[in-house]
């Protein structure tokens, strides 16, 4: 009853724009609800979740993705303990290059589980707006390498696009958490 009145409350002052991301919103509080009452389709059907079960691209995806939010963590520490004393730019760098590089083990892999669960590479219904969304980061990510390979911008500039990158990064890191906690939800109610 409290975390109802407080939910509610957070939902009526918060000034996040993005409510839908942060998982506050009274629409997302409906997605789930009709997850649980089974009134909204199904993230997955009988046999894409038997297959995304039995594949092992689905193991990868749970490897990949935790080490790639540790490295992230890193980088980003490196990135703004750089723009805040402006020492550290080699390592600052080349942590976000093994960011970008493991970003993009993960969505060539990704897309991979997605044939293989879902019969098609990318932006399989279920997953639409999570893969749209991933190209900006993918595009934000391969900029930064771009930026860096062909010195375009000072090394500050450099890192305020790994910023935005990264910024992106943890939005789409959100969409994919909600999917899971969608896809859990599910998988308890059938």
């Amino acid at each position: 009853m409290t975390d109802r009145w407080l939910q509610a409350f957070i939902d009526t002052v918060a000034p996040c724009p993005w409510t839908a991301h942060a998982g506050s919103s009274i629409a997302a509080r409906r997605r789930v609800r009709a997850v649980r009452a089974g009134t909204r389709a199904p993230i997955y059907t009988a046999e894409q979740r038997r297959i995304r079960d039995a594949t092992p691209w689905t193991l990868v995806q749970g490897v990949l993705a935790p080490l790639q939010f540790v490295i992230f963590a890193a980088s980003l520490y490196l990135v703004v303990r750089y723009l805040a004393v402006g020492e550290g730019y080699a390592l600052a760098t080349a942590s976000v290059v093994i960011k970008t590089l493991v970003l993009y083990a993960i969505m060539v892999t990704g897309a991979i589980w997605e044939k293989v669960v879902f019969g098609r590479y990318l932006f399989a219904p279920a997953f639409f707006w999570e893969d749209v969304f991933s190209m900006v980061v993918l595009a934000l990510h391969t900029a930064y390498l771009a930026a860096v390979i062909f010195s375009i911008g000072t090394a500050d500039q450099q890192m305020m696009i790994a910023l935005a990158a990264y910024f992106t990064y943890v939005i789409n890191a959100g969409q994919f958490l909600w999917k899971l906690r969608l896809a859990r939800l599910e998988g308890a109610a059938s």
